[in-house]
């Protein structure tokens, strides 16, 4: 019995964690391939539903969090050392934000879903990605400018809000360039 809640913690606390190899998708659902748990599984229906890509959404959230289901925004500081505000309520894999997120679970009805909670988290991207596209008209396999839209949102995206901001536009090319990483590794797993 003691060995058996052991081992039920163990594989818990390797739901919270990040995976060990974050860029090799083939690697990543390797490791999230559980019954409970199947990461593959959740991004297969999420590209079923809204048309995107399984390795734009894995791209998108791994430029967002890194795969940490805990990530936040870093802090800002007060008085220039002491820990204070956040500087947005960016949270999860996804690091949607808090108006955001409730819009989605209105929207879907998923009204218990969990930004920490993988299966979640990537249906939200297919979501948010496929709100992006119908609003704006970007390509749904557009890795780079659904980027640009996931970050900005539609209306600055549509204002060009991307346009002079060198940071932005190099995280939708580094998103971009892991799509396209990951569409080529899944193309030969096992």
């Amino acid at each position: 019995m003691r060995i058996a809640f052991i081992v039920a913690l163990l594989l818990l606390a390797g739901c919270a964690t990040a995976p060990r190899d974050i860029r090799n998708a083939c690697a990543i659902f390797e490791q999230r391939d559980g019954w409970f748990n199947n990461w593959q599984r959740a991004a297969e229906h999420a590209e079923r539903e809204y048309g995107v890509p399984v390795p734009i959404l894995m791209a998108t959230i791994y430029t967002e969090s890194g795969f940490r289901p805990n990530a936040r925004p870093p802090r800002t500081k007060l008085f220039g050392f002491i820990p204070w505000k956040r500087q947005s309520t960016a949270y999860g894999f996804s690091q949607a934000l808090n108006g955001t997120w409730s819009e989605y679970k209105r929207s879907t009805g998923h009204m218990l879903a969990r930004r920490t909670k993988f299966s979640d988290a990537i249906h939200f991207v297919a979501w948010y990605h496929s709100q992006n596209s119908k609003k704006t008209g970007i390509a749904r396999n557009d890795a780079y400018s659904l980027y640009l839209a996931y970050y900005l949102g539609d209306a600055g995206y549509r204002r060009g809000g991307w346009r002079g901001n060198a940071q932005l536009q190099n995280a939708a090319r580094r998103s971009a360039n892991i799509a396209s990483a990951y569409a080529r590794q899944l193309r030969s797993c096992d």
